[in-house]
C-alpha cells in the first residue's frame, strides 16, 4: 500500500459528514479545520428545525466547547468567519431520503462537490427503541448509501460503525464482512425487511390498543431486546449495526466502502489537548461513582482484557483511511481500531487508577467535604454479584414488602421506590453483562498495516498518530482520563 501525504489530500476537498454534532464527528471536524485550513468545504448534517436552528446548535454543542480552544486561540475573534467560510450547516435527518434536506439547490451543490462521505449519525443507546435503532442504525446507513452514489466525485464512503457487531465472541476477531442474512448463533431467515416489518406491525398494533406513549417505549425496546437476542446479538445497538453492514456490503455496487469498527472510545490522548471528552460511557461512570463514594462493588473480571481507544486516535485512522481508499472503485475493507491485540490493558489498571486519583483528588461533596475512598469490593462473576445483591438489597426488599403489608401500605412509596431502583440495576446488567465478561480480542491487521505503510510511506504519522503502542496506560488513566472525565462530564 502506498500512501500519500495526507494534509495534501484534504486540501480542496469537499467532505459530507452525518451526525455532526457527535462525539468523534465534532472531533473530526476540528481536527480538520485545523490541520488543513484549505479544506475546500465541509458540510455537517444535523438534526435541527431549520438553518438557523442548526447553526445555532452546532455553534452551541461543538464550536463553543473547549475543544475548540486551540482554533479560538489562533484565530481569536475571526474564528467565527473561519468556520463559517469553510463549512455548510445542514439541517437533516438520514432516516429520510436525500437525508431530509429540503433546500433542491443545496442537494444539487452537495451532489456536485462531495468528493468524501463520512456517516457518524447513529443512536449508540444499548437499550433504545427498535424502530429508533432501525430507523437510524440501519436503514438511516442506506440512505447516506444512496446519497453517496449520487455524488459524482464521490472517492470513498467512510461508514463508522462498531467493534462490537460481533455480539459475546470469545478469541481472536478478525476484520471480516457480515454476509446479508449472516447471524451469530447459525438461526435461519434473518431478513432486513422483515426486521423493518416486525418493528411496523408492533408499533401499529400498539397504536391501535391505544397504549400510553411509556407502554409503547417499554415494548419496543422489549421487542429490540427480542429481535437482537433471537439472532445472536446482546442489544440491538450492535445488532442494527451489524444489520447496516451486511446491508451496506450488500447494496454498494461500485461505491469505495470503508467500515470502521471502533472499540470503546474514550478521552483524548493528546490531539487537540489530552482529556477531552464528552458524555458517559458506563467505564466513566463506574470511576466517577466509586469516587463519589456512591460505588461499594465492581462487576467484571479484573483480569479480562479492556479493549478501549482514544478518540484522536481513532478520528486520526479515519482520516489516513479516506486518503488510503480513496478511488478503489466497488472495494470494501474492514477496520478494527482498538487495542486489545497491540496494547491490551485489562479492567484491573482503570479500577487501580480510579482509587490512586481519588485518594489524591478525593471528591467533594455538597458539604464541601472530601470523599474518603478505599478499595471497592470486586465481583467477578455473576454468580457472585447475585449473592451480593440477594444479601444487601432482595431481602432487605423483601423485609420491607412484609412490613409494608402488616402497616396497611405506609412503606408503599419506600418500597416502589427501592424496588424500582432494583429493576433498573438489574437491567443495565442484563444489558452490559456481556462486556464485563468479554472473552474477545480484536484482531487490527489491517490497520496495521496502515500503520505501517503510513510509516513506511513517511506521511504525517506525527499529525495523524493512531498507534495504539504509543500509549502508557497507567499513565492515561491516572493523568488524561479521569481528570477529563471529572472535569468534562462530572463537573
Amino acid at each position: 500500500m502506498e500512501l500519500t501525504s495526507v494534509l495534501k489530500f484534504l486540501e480542496n476537498r469537499s467532505i459530507l459528514v452525518t451526525g455532526a454534532t457527535g462525539f468523534l464527528a465534532k472531533i473530526f471536524v476540528e481536527k480538520i479545520l485545523r490541520v488543513q485550513p484549505n479544506v475546500k468545504k465541509l458540510y455537517l448534517l444535523l438534526r435541527a428545525q431549520d438553518n438557523n436552528a442548526a447553526l445555532q446548535r452546532f455553534n452551541n454543542e461543538a464550536v463553543a466547547k473547549d475543544l475548540f480552544k486551540l482554533l479560538r486561540e489562533k484565530h481569536g475573534a475571526n474564528l467565527n468567519s473561519f468556520i463559517s467560510e469553510r463549512t455548510t450547516i445542514i439541517p437533516g435527518d438520514i432516516t429520510f431520503e436525500n437525508l431530509g434536506v429540503k433546500d433542491s439547490n443545496l442537494l444539487e451543490e452537495m451532489w456536485r462537490e462531495v468528493d468524501v462521505v463520512v456517516n457518524l449519525a447513529a443512536t449508540t443507546n444499548f437499550d433504545e427503541r427498535y424502530d429508533v435503532s432501525l430507523g437510524l442504525n440501519t436503514f438511516g446507513a442506506i440512505n447516506v448509501l444512496n446519497f453517496a452514489k449520487k455524488c459524482s466525485k464521490l472517492k470513498v464512503l467512510l461508514h463508522v460503525s462498531t467493534a462490537y457487531v460481533s455480539g459475546e465472541k470469545r478469541g481472536l476477531i478478525l476484520e471480516t464482512p457480515y454476509n446479508l442474512g449472516e447471524t451469530l448463533n447459525g438461526t435461519s431467515g434473518l431478513d432486513i425487511y422483515t426486521e423493518k416489518k416486525v418493528m411496523e406491525e408492533t408499533l401499529k398494533q400498539l397504536r391501535l390498543e391505544g397504549s400510553s406513549q411509556e407502554s409503547i417505549t417499554s415494548a419496543m425496546k422489549e421487542l429490540g431486546l427480542q429481535r437482537a437476542r433471537k439472532y445472536g446479538w446482546p442489544n440491538p445497538y450492535v445488532f442494527t449495526k451489524a444489520l447496516a453492514e451486511m446491508i451496506l456490503g450488500d447494496l454498494k455496487e461500485d461505491v469505495p466502502l470503508v467500515i470502521f469498527r471502533p472499540t470503546i472510545v474514550t478521552s483524548t490522548l493528546q490531539d487537540p489537548f489530552p482529556g477531552w471528552v464528552e458524555g458517559i460511557r458506563t467505564i466513566d461512570s463506574l470511576a466517577v461513582g466509586y469516587g463519589k463514594g456512591k460505588l461499594t462493588c465492581f462487576l467484571g473480571d479484573p483480569e479480562a482484557i479492556i479493549d478501549i481507544i482514544p478518540a484522536d486516535m481513532v478520528v486520526n485512522a479515519m482520516i489516513v483511511t479516506m486518503m488510503a481508499h480513496a478511488d478503489q472503485r466497488g472495494s470494501q475493507i474492514i477496520y478494527h481500531v482498538g487495542t486489545s491485540v497491540s496494547n491490551p490493558v485489562t479492567f484491573a489498571c482503570p479500577q487501580d487508577s480510579a482509587f490512586r486519583y481519588f485518594k489524591e483528588h478525593p471528591w467533594i461533596d455538597k458539604q464541601g467535604k472530601p470523599v474518603i475512598v478505599g478499595k471497592v469490593n470486586v465481583l467477578s462473576s455473576m454468580d457472585s454479584f447475585g449473592r451480593y445483591m440477594a444479601l444487601r438489597y432482595m431481602l432487605p426488599l423483601k423485609g420491607l414488602e412484609i412490613l409494608n403489608t402488616i402497616l396497611c401500605q405506609f412503606f408503599q412509596d419506600k418500597y416502589s421506590e427501592l424496588d424500582r431502583k432494583i429493576k433498573f440495576v438489574m437491567r443495565l446488567i442484563d444489558l452490559y453483562q456481556p462486556y464485563l465478561f468479554f472473552k474477545g480480542v480484536y484482531d487490527d491487521m489491517n490497520t496495521e498495516k496502515l500503520r505501517r505503510a503510513a510509516k513506511e510511506s513517511g506521511i504525517e504519522t506525527d499529525v495523524f498518530n493512531f498507534n495504539p503502542k504509543s500509549i502508557n496506560w497507567e499513565d492515561y488513566f491516572l493523568n488524561t482520563h479521569i481528570p477529563g472525565v471529572v472535569k468534562y462530564v462530572f463537573k
